[in-house]
């Protein structure tokens, strides 16, 4: 086979086409050989394989491609209509794409009769489960060998991003899985029921939902000593850090640890009988160290970014561990009973805590304290039963969502040889998103302009107008720190990061700033928000502002500073405000660095909530329009808090309208994604979590029902309603190649987002998300079938 070198660097070096190999003709099925779901089942009775390149270096995708026969796209829009064909044909049920990883074991082989076959593993599905692509009879061996040489080279340039022509024949021995059997696709051959060696019943289901065993996955799988070195190496537990002296100890307890394996997908069981120690090592230091018998397996600070989830349901602690490197591992401690479980989380969240706050955790009153560790609780796993539901109503929604296909910016298609693919050499970068609510427009802010962008009937972006240069009235130029929609989405107020104690206003229908406005002498603007949810969708000319210390409301009539002295509320302490939202009453929302949220129900007087700090700065804040549902970003969550108050003299009220009892503060719901995620997130991208300000959906006749935000060149977008109902995993996600920069919902429905990269603003259906899962989690897309393009008359002012 690898005398095919020189066929190869030919496939190869034409990188002017997406494409590189194609088996034209074959079908695809997915079997299963070890799972009573069903042994084999037909996915396309017709489909083509293709290698293609994607938008990454060193990074390509087997992509399985249904094919019609002649007339039968044409039926399909008769049937469906125009749009409904074009969704039957660009979703997942038409094209499956994998991302060729070392983890797939992709091999070919040839059976009695000349049937060629190749099959590789499902990363998303049961252990033991294979895709296979039988071709055609008119497919030639020769091609089929030429197939699998260029998977495994795709696979060699992935894994040691370096280019394939650098392979000796000995490296790319490793990525040869073709010992390894594949198992018929007929279902005439299915095995028996006794030759399937299933795992013996669990006593607990979390050995079922959290904790896969090894030796029961390997007995399944042919035992041969001379392919052993081409299986893929199990994630190893890296050498534990040196262990600092402690000054005393927070909690000492006894539990199983598990690791996380990256190629199966499933914790791994280390070792059954660990102690789990948490200490003060220094002036509000802690170190989290886990002893075995016989060895040291980790050891590391207590901070926020280890993602704490408690499960009492099945006894289990998962957290992140990171080395030196930035390398990222996600563990799982059991332990025996509730009891030993939460002696754990009262010294682990006391180490948190007070490494957060630097104030000790005994100086907290008991309902705070609860507060804190209700936060960090993941309350519900569901059971096989529900999450099969749950597998069905994303099936129906999926039914009747929209089209998926991203929907980038475009311009006119008469392009010529003048045309320009856009790549600015200008140095900025898209920063910030203001959507419209009045009209259809998106403003992105990028460095000292602002690109307008139309909202289309079939939900795609159409490039308007660019504002070349954002410039004070005085000539001045600057880029924007913050932006706002303002006056039914005639105006926006910008920021200037040099001048912090005026706004700015730019009359959009000229697309010039217009007029500046001096707030206050000594008081700063650090942050800005509208009078009521909506309100820029009205004629309303005041909307508030805040500084670290004081909330006040700007009026921009007034003569002089616009600040309204009857409307001030400062406090004397250092509160550290840092964003604010407000109802479509006008009830107003605060939150701080330090944590903490503040619920008004009017500006000037007092607050007549305030909920307690999880200890991590808030960077964004969002109410639902009738006030029942706060969301708050933190760095590495977010948190979704019920202001409704469900019992006592003030049930029915809201936090905004009556304080809290001090024994009945609402239970947050801390937003996270699960650990394992979070190490294969950072596995892929070397950069720790960061998220956006989140969002609700938002419509002045919606109801919130999805949640948006991102990190790195992740979006994840949470639904309300399995939220709520305590579903595990209730996010779903969509990869881009750069980092997201700014996300938001389009006004009125939650079908579909807005998103600014770096270079690049797009319209996406939110059904083309995905579950997270290792093969979504890696998977790169591949560029948009338009790349946006402007002609060279528009370059001198627009970079979009």
């Amino acid at each position: 086979m690898f005398m095919l070198r020189n066929v190869t660097k030919y496939l190869f070096g034409d990188t002017s086409k997406e494409s590189i190999v194609e088996i034209s003709q074959g079908q695809l099925y997915l079997v299963r050989p070890l799972s009573p779901k069903g042994y084999s089942e037909l996915i396309f009775r017709d489909a083509a394989a293709t290698i293609r390149r994607t938008g990454q270096e060193y990074q390509y995708q087997l992509v399985i491609q249904r094919a019609y026969e002649e007339g039968e796209d044409e039926l399909l829009a008769e049937e469906d209509g125009e749009e409904g064909a074009a969704d039957n044909l660009s979703t997942d049920k038409d094209e499956k794409t994998f991302l060729l990883d070392q983890g797939l074991h992709f091999r070919s082989e040839i059976r009695e009769g000349g049937e060629a076959v190749f099959a590789w593993r499902d990363l998303s599905g049961d252990p033991g489960d294979l895709f296979e692509f039988v071709c055609d009879s008119s497919v030639q061996a020769g091609e089929v060998g030429t197939f699998e040489l260029v998977a495994i080279k795709c696979q060699y340039e992935r894994k040691f991003r370096r280019p394939q022509e650098s392979a000796t024949e000995k490296d790319l021995q490793q990525f040869n899985f073709t010992d390894q059997t594949i198992p018929s696709a007929s279902a005439a051959t299915s095995p028996t029921a006794e030759a399937i060696d299933f795992p013996p019943p669990k006593p607990k289901a979390v050995e079922e939902s959290l904790v896969k065993q090894t030796k029961k996955d390997m007995s399944s799988r042919p035992s041969k000593a001379k392919c052993s070195d081409k299986e893929v190496v199990p994630t190893a537990a890296p050498p534990s850090a040196s262990v600092p002296e402690a000054t005393s100890t927070l909690t000492k307890q006894r539990a199983e640890l598990h690791l996380f394996d990256f190629p199966s997908g499933s914790f791994m069981l280390q070792d059954p009988s660990v102690v789990a120690t948490v200490a003060e090592i220094g002036k509000w230091q802690y170190w989290l160290q886990i002893s075995g018998n016989d060895r040291e397996w980790l050891g590391q600070p207590v901070v926020a970014d280890i993602n704490p989830v408690f499960n009492f349901e099945y006894l289990s602690f998962i957290f992140n561990h990171y080395t030196d490197d930035g390398s990222a591992y996600s563990w799982l401690l059991r332990f025996k009973d509730v009891e030993t479980e939460e002696r754990f989380q009262e010294g682990l969240m006391q180490a948190l805590w007070e490494q957060l706050n630097e104030i000790k955790w005994t100086k907290t009153t008991d309902d705070d304290r609860q507060y804190v560790l209700d936060a960090f609780r993941d309350l519900t796993m569901e059971d096989a039963e529900n999450a099969a539901k749950e597998a069905e109503e994303e099936e129906q929604e999926v039914e009747e969502g929209e089209d998926e296909r991203q929907q980038a910016e475009q311009y006119d298609s008469d392009e010529s040889a003048d045309d320009v693919v856009v790549k600015p050499e200008d140095g900025d970068v898209n920063s910030q998103l203001a959507v419209g609510y009045k009209h259809d427009r998106s403003f992105v802010v990028r460095g000292s302009k602002i690109g307008v962008f139309k909202h289309t009937p079939n939900n795609n972006l159409e490039f308007s107008t660019n504002i070349s240069k954002v410039e004070t009235p005085g000539g001045k130029l600057f880029s924007p720190k913050k932006v706002m929609l303002h006056a039914e989405d005639t105006d926006m107020i910008l920021q200037s990061e040099s001048n912090p104690n005026s706004l700015y206003r730019m009359d959009l229908e000229y697309g010039k700033v217009v007029d500046e406005w001096k707030v206050h002498d000594d008081i700063q603007v650090k942050n800005f928000a509208p009078e009521k949810k909506f309100s820029q969708m009205t004629g309303e000319k005041t909307f508030l502002g805040m500084s670290h210390n004081a909330l006040y409301r700007i009026d921009p009539r007034l003569s002089g500073n616009k600040m309204v002295d009857s409307d001030l509320k400062q406090y004397t302490s250092k509160n550290a405000f840092s964003t604010a939202a407000t109802t479509e009453k006008g009830y107003i929302a605060v939150a701080s660095e330090k944590g903490d949220i503040r619920m008004f129900d009017k500006l000037g007087l007092r607050a007549k909530s305030q909920l307690p700090a999880l200890g991590d700065a808030i960077t964004g804040l969002d109410v639902s329009a009738d006030g029942r549902w706060v969301l708050a970003t933190c760095r590495t969550y977010l948190l979704l808090i019920d202001a409704l108050q469900k019992d006592g003299k003030n049930e029915g009220k809201l936090g905004f309208e009556k304080a809290f009892a001090k024994d009945s503060k609402p239970q947050p719901r801390r937003l996270t994604l699960q650990p394992s995620h979070v190490a294969q997130f950072q596995y892929e991208t070397k950069a720790p979590l960061a998220f956006t300000p989140a969002r609700f959906n938002t419509g002045v006749d919606d109801k919130e029902t999805s949640i948006i935000t991102a990190t790195g060149p992740f979006i994840v977008t949470w639904n309300m309603k399995k939220v709520l109902d305590g579903k595990r995993d209730p996010y779903t996600i969509k990869r881009y190649e750069e980092e997201v920069k700014a996300d938001d919902f389009k006004y009125g429905s939650d079908k579909n987002v807005i998103v600014a990269l770096p270079n690049e603003v797009n319209m996406v259906a939110k059904r083309s998300f995905k579950k997270p899962t290792r093969e979504s989690i890696m998977a790169t897309p591949r560029a948009s079938g338009r790349v946006s393009r402007l002609r060279k008359s528009d370059v001198v002012n627009s970079p979009y």
